[in-house]
């Protein structure tokens, strides 16, 4: 199994539109981040977490042909206005796409013409929406996932485990109920936005602690804002965590 890392930024991307920070004009490419969005592949097989902005460039660069599914975290814009641009990818066969309730809903709304009867006169994306719940594991199209709960501000939304691999982002709370399903993970990625508190997502020091609580042997941070240079970070941080960059590959 092989996991690459397409974007690892924050809503906004980085470099951020309007801002000429030490960041945002860096010339180390790790600083350069697109929406965070993680591609598993096994053989001929690909499944993509999460749809962003940034999809069409990240699917071009990776030369990306097909997908056999898609699992949707949850329904804010940087991880769903991508999915209009799986078109291509659809219209020989339809695309699973995993989301829970309240993602599908928000879905929905964003792109009513995803769930109408087609005329025949349009290019829409074939999607096959599938329901899933937290602490329920399921078969996304061969790749055997369990969805867990995390606190993201107020709301509750999903993280994926995907054998000893949890993907974790837009995360600011892992609820005590989750934690005994992050046991034994070879590889924890963790969402980190920025130095100071925010009200919906962890900190650099909180999410070093969170990570502490999980334990995985390996801890990769991502969702990171411009407040985060990439050298910077990486040399505060102890033996087995480090950030993760666009571009990443994990084996």
């Amino acid at each position: 199994m092989k996991m690459t890392f397409w974007g690892t930024g924050t809503s906004t991307g980085i470099p951020m539109v309007g801002c000429f920070c030490a960041v945002c004009q860096s010339t180390d490419p790790r600083n350069r981040r697109r929406r965070a969005s993680v591609l598993f592949q096994e053989g001929d097989q690909r499944w993509l977490i999460d749809a962003g902005p940034d999809f069409r460039t990240q699917a071009l660069e990776a030369r990306l042909e097909f997908l056999d599914a898609v699992l949707l975290t949850h329904a804010h814009a940087d991880h769903i206005l991508g999915l209009d641009d799986l078109r291509p990818l659809s219209w020989k066969r339809p695309i699973p796409v995993w989301a829970d309730e309240r993602t599908t809903a928000a879905v929905k709304t964003a792109f009513p013409y995803f769930f109408t009867a087609g005329d025949g006169k349009t290019s829409r994306p074939k999607l096959d929406f599938r329901l899933i719940e937290a602490g329920h594991a399921f078969n996304a199209a061969g790749l055997p996932v369990l969805p867990v709960a995390i606190r993201h501000g107020d709301a509750e939304i999903l993280g994926f485990r995907v054998g000893r691999v949890a993907y974790l982002t837009d995360c600011n709370g892992i609820p005590a109920g989750t934690l005994p399903l992050l046991r034994d993970l070879d590889v924890l990625v963790l969402g980190a936005l920025r130095t100071h508190p925010h009200p919906t997502h962890f900190s650099l020091d909180e999410a070093v602690e969170a990570a502490r609580s999980v334990g995985a042997r390996r801890t990769l941070f991502t969702h990171f804002s411009h407040d985060v240079d990439h050298e910077a970070f990486a040399r505060t941080l102890p033996e087995g965590m480090a950030p993760a960059y666009d571009g990443l590959v994990v084996e």
